[in-house]
């Protein structure tokens, strides 16, 4: 690193190490803490690289004492821009795939720092590959080919098939952390525009396709990244053709990955490993005005994030939100006892006061 500072030198390191320890750790196979892990020492690494940038360019990256050109100190050290503060300073109004892909990794970060969630790996891979992929050009396009970290990265083999879950508490504990980061990213994705969600900067999306018949030569590579490149239209028509031919054709299905009640009250049993019937499912709908009571004038009102009504056949179906939904709630011995004991002496109530009416 010839011809830079010392501190900038140290930075550049620092970057570069920690991004290759996050991919090193993503690609351990008996790693649980994956995306956790490559999250962590991935904003590290950019943090560091947004430093050096600032740094040999003669701006100081420490916050100063409001009203003052004084920096403020902590323990004796500058306080330095976090990585969300460099994105400001950076970017200022742009909102970049870029700019946007850090900022979801920002706020995941602060969720699941503490926390283990196995599930999360497949659900962020995209965004995860354009956080490496947008380090690597920039640390390569402020600092030259040399400082590239590509020459130590390898493809990470994957199993056909996710491992089986058990039922332990410990699973289902990871389970509701997990609906919860699940909400989180389906948040920041909705709030995207078109323009950012489809740009490879903010999530890098491939297909594999396998390499049949004779290779070239005996040493062809097995794997490579192919980037969309907008100076060569023949040649990315043809990578779009290929798509075109292994992309499933969709089929729309009615009521497709909805449950019955009956399905319902199964999976709340199982997940509760206590008693749960047609009746109690009847009084948990009411209790969270899921649906409209039978009888009511428009059968549609739903709640459609947990229940959707089927015009057709005049019943209702459930979304797999609401199995979640009452598994998390009736955990808890005293809401259990709130909806299911006194709604359902409701319910059973109901007919025998209509007998002593008459």
């Amino acid at each position: 690193m010839r011809g830079l500072p010392y501190e900038v030198k140290a930075l550049v390191q620092k970057a570069r190490e920690s991004a290759l320890l996050a991919v090193e750790t993503y690609n351990r196979p008996t790693a649980t803490f994956r995306s956790g892990a490559y999250t962590v020492l991935m904003i590290i690494a950019w943090t560091s690289l947004f430093h050096a940038c600032f740094i040999r360019k003669g701006v100081k990256p420490y916050y100063r004492k409001r009203g003052s050109t004084r920096y403020v100190k902590i323990d004796g050290d500058y306080k330095r821009w976090e990585l969300k503060e460099c994105l400001q300073q950076r970017y200022g109004g742009d909102n970049s795939g870029l700019r946007k892909n850090l900022e979801f990794f920002i706020g995941l970060r602060n969720k699941i720092e503490h926390c283990s969630v196995a599930q999360l790996d497949p659900e962020i891979f995209g965004e995860c590959q354009a956080l490496l992929l947008n380090f690597e050009s920039m640390l390569t396009a402020e600092f030259g080919e040399r400082h590239a970290v590509r020459g130590g990265l390898s493809f990470a083999l994957q199993f056909s098939r996710a491992p089986a879950r058990t039922s332990s508490t410990a699973a289902k504990a990871e389970q509701r952390t997990f609906r919860d980061i699940k909400k989180y990213i389906d948040g920041f994705r909705s709030g995207l525009s078109t323009e950012v969600q489809s740009d490879l900067a903010y999530s890098f999306k491939v297909y594999l396709v396998p390499k049949i018949g004779n290779h070239a030569s005996t040493d062809a590579v097995a794997v490579e990244f192919v980037k969309y490149d907008s100076a060569k239209p023949e040649e990315m028509k043809q990578y779009e053709r290929v798509v075109a031919m292994i992309k499933p054709r969709e089929v729309r299905v009615a009521n497709l990955g909805l449950l019955k009640p009956t399905q319902v009250v199964a999976k709340i049993k199982e997940r509760l490993g206590r008693p749960f019937s047609i009746w109690d499912h009847k009084a948990a709908y009411e209790h969270f005005n899921a649906r409209p009571p039978r009888g009511a004038p428009d059968p549609a009102a739903c709640d459609i994030r947990y229940c959707q009504y089927d015009d057709v056949h005049r019943d209702y179906c459930y979304t797999p939100a609401w199995v979640d939904l009452l598994a998390v709630k009736l955990e808890d011995d005293a809401t259990y006892r709130a909806i299911i004991e006194r709604k359902k002496k409701s319910i059973l109530q109901g007919p025998m006061r209509k007998a002593g009416a008459a």
